[in-house]
């Protein structure tokens, strides 16, 4: 029996049999539709009063019957077939819509999303089981730049006289030869294809929507994702299941199809649920803030810390999306009681992340022991340490160059570092100095990986003074400032003594420059002008000088707890 999709629910039998029989119709490539195929979809839709369409492919069969209700048609998988860039699927939809209904918007969505030949809809007329009109619609290539819509719609027309003229055949064959030269013109340089960023917030936190997309686009722009559009909606509430609301997601959909997108990047972290929701509906890549931030850094980890960390987030973060099929898939073992189902291939995967995770883990703590080591040995060479933090992209790379005369990377990209960085320096005063470098903060940064990136802090726990340095030019430096703060709490690191540096000062005006810095008693610095950082320079030295103050202050205080108890028991032995 072939299978009917859709809503077959309380259809008779006589119905279903009649649905049936429509597998065995025939749809040349040079017609829109017969003559027979157009009879019975409009009998079945009068009889039921639901729409009725088929998938037809090029050489004429039916693929697949759907029925769907009074108002639409809901299209079962159709799989990949041919489609890609400049192809079609090789599937046309003609559907029934019960009175004079053009194409509607899902019609328009299933087109552009599924990369449809064609979508024909045939209006029934409700009083009797006979076409009157008839409307279609076809994918059409878009020029860069331009806001037409990616698809053609044509009619009213005759459902009697004026379709035989359509040789759907030879309009495909042009049509695709336009779309690839249309995807041939375009530059693609990202690895992935072209992305639509996405911001979502309730009217909350709207104030700080533009600032979170254009951080976004600066991320985007790191990972090499060559950004096609953004959308930046404001709702009273984030959807729950695809954040954005249906109708926007189709919205961004159409979209997609237009600037010839692969890639949806959402501007926040989206729960497993949400993820396979989006992306079913979308039949697009999607991403989250997580998984692009974990991106940059496996591009740009060098060192075997840093590759180990960003491999034990990647873990961490897989670890709950990995997603099951069924029993069907479970591994059946011999023996008495070793037979039914035993492990299933998700729970296959489970076990091997885990006890990745744990191996990681090991190698990570193992590290730590050794960099402990060496900070000793450090340590006891009295010198001392100076950490520089801050948010991603502040310029603490720069900085460390120009202090050091080191060649470290720095570049006006997000997290351009990865490694903690250490070099030494001598201060105008003559003191030598070891200055580190570490990876910058960011918003929202995510949870697994701010876990797995917290060795690389340590360096910082044992700084004698942090300089911590804000991009003065940034118009969220506040913000920025903030953030940093609240990590650096969160790393018990706040009861060292810090420096704030606003840096980039050359880029805004001098009064401005100098009140920020002024407001929190820091310094002004352009970090690429070394004439800049003598003010820098002095208050360094300055905090080291009370440093040893009171490391010697301590130093006394303990020599004189060390002699008391000789002391006292010398006056213990005495008659008073």
């Amino acid at each position: 029996m072939a299978d009917i999709y859709g809503n077959t629910s309380g259809l008779a039998p006589s119905e279903l049999k009649a649905l049936e029989r429509i597998y065995r119709r025939r749809v040349p490539l040079d017609v829109l539709t017969t003559p027979e195929l157009t009879r019975s979809l409009c009998e079945i839709t009068h009889a039921t009063g639901r729409q009725v369409g088929v998938l037809v492919d090029r050489t004429g069969e039916v693929f697949r019957v759907i029925v769907g209700d009074a108002h639409q048609l809901m299209l079962p998988d159709v799989g990949r077939f041919r489609a890609g860039v400049g192809r079609l699927r090789g599937l046309r939809l003609i559907h029934t819509h019960i009175g004079n209904q053009p194409l509607t918007r899902d019609d328009l969505v299933d087109l552009t999303k599924l990369r449809l030949d064609l979508v024909a809809a045939i209006c029934v007329d409700p009083a009797e089981p006979k076409p009157t009109w008839v409307y279609y619609g076809h994918c059409a290539p878009t020029q860069e730049g331009r806001s037409e819509p990616p698809y053609r719609t044509y009619g009213p027309l005759s459902a009697h006289s004026e379709i035989g003229d359509i040789d759907v055949g030879r309009l495909v064959a042009a049509l695709e030869e336009e779309l690839a030269r249309a995807a041939a013109a375009r530059v693609v340089t990202a690895k992935d294809g072209r992305a639509i960023l996405v911001h979502v917030c309730d009217k909350r936190n709207a104030a700080d929507a533009e600032d979170s997309l254009r951080e976004l686009q600066e991320l985007a722009r790191t990972a090499g994702v060559a950004v096609a559009d953004t959308v930046l909606q404001i709702r009273e509430k984030v959807d729950p299941k695809y954040v954005l609301g249906r109708g926007k997601l189709e919205d961004v959909v159409i979209r997609a199809m237009q600037l010839d997108a692969e890639v949806l990047v959402f501007d926040r972290n989206l729960t497993p649920a949400q993820g396979a929701a989006i992306a079913k509906m979308t039949e697009l890549k999607v991403i989250d803030r997580s998984q692009l931030i974990l991106d940059i850094f496996a591009q740009r980890a060098q060192s075997r810390d840093g590759k180990l960390q960003v491999e034990l987030a990647q873990m961490n973060y897989l670890l709950p999306r990995l997603g099951s099929k069924d029993d069907g898939l479970s591994r059946l073992t011999g023996g008495i009681g070793g037979r039914g189902p035993g492990e299933t291939v998700l729970e296959i995967g489970r076990r091997r992340a885990r006890e990745r995770i744990t191996r990681l883990s090991g190698e990570l703590r193992k590290l730590e022991r050794q960099r402990k080591q060496r900070r000793r040995r450090r340590g006891r060479n009295d010198v001392a340490v100076v950490a520089i933090v801050g948010y991603t992209n502040a310029g603490k790379s720069t900085l460390l160059n120009t202090l050091t005369g080191a060649d470290v990377l720095a570049e006006d990209k997000l997290f351009a570092t990865l490694d903690t960085r250490t070099r030494r320096m001598v201060t105008p005063g003559g003191r030598e100095v070891l200055l580190s470098d570490t990876v910058g903060f960011i918003r929202h940064l995510p949870k697994d990986l701010f876990a797995a990136f917290r060795a690389t802090f340590e360096e910082a726990e044992d700084a004698d003074v942090i300089l911590h340095v804000v991009d003065a030019s940034d118009p969220s430096n506040a913000d920025h400032f903030t953030t940093t703060e609240r990590l650096l709490a969160e790393l018990e690191l706040d009861r060292i003594p810090r420096l704030v540096v606003y840096n980039k000062a050359d880029q805004l005006d001098p009064r401005r420059a100098a009140m920020l810095a002024h407001e929190h008693d820091g310094v002004a610095v352009s970090a690429q002008d070394r004439r800049t950082l003598t003010p820098l320079l002095r208050r360094l030295e300055s905090m080291l000088e009370e440093r040893d103050r009171r490391f010697d202050s301590s130093v006394e205080l303990r020599a004189v707890e060390d002699e008391s108890p000789a002391w006292m028991a010398d006056l213990g032995g005495r008659e008073l």
